[in-house]
């Protein structure tokens, strides 16, 4: 059974980055989803389950960070993984990311091991495989 995955950034070289670091992963079965926006994504969420969110904080309309906080209060998503990757990257940033209910924060850029890595913490802490 594969994991679904949403990737929320609104630079489309970020997502293909991301994308192509999930795909090509050995061992994990990934459904890559992508938006542009947290408004994007807040019309995608309930079309559909995902069993991870990687999303960035600074995008259009509606931030990475106001995102976390809409789906800390949904019951369907309140305990979704969410792993935040930003340019935002002072402890400050990273502290209210976790603050609002992410599960780990990685500082742009990053190499695809990282994102991996954080990824199979993420699965192992209680993420379907």
């Amino acid at each position: 059974m594969s994991t679904s995955v949403l990737i929320v950034d609104d630079s489309s070289a970020v997502r293909a980055y991301v994308r192509a670091a999930l795909e090509g992963a050995s061992g994990l079965d990934m459904e890559v989803h992508e938006a542009v926006s947290g408004f994007e994504a807040l019309r995608l969420l309930p079309r559909q389950s995902f069993d991870l969110l990687i999303l960035d904080i600074n995008m259009p309309n509606i931030h990475g960070l106001e995102l976390i906080a809409m789906l800390r209060r949904s019951d369907h998503y309140k305990a979704t993984p969410v792993l935040v990757i930003s340019t935002e990257a002072s402890e400050r940033d990273k502290q209210r990311a976790l603050e609002l209910g992410a599960n780990g924060f990685l500082a742009k850029p990053f190499e695809a091991e990282a994102l991996l890595a954080e990824v199979s913490r993420l699965f192992a802490a209680g993420a379907p495989s």
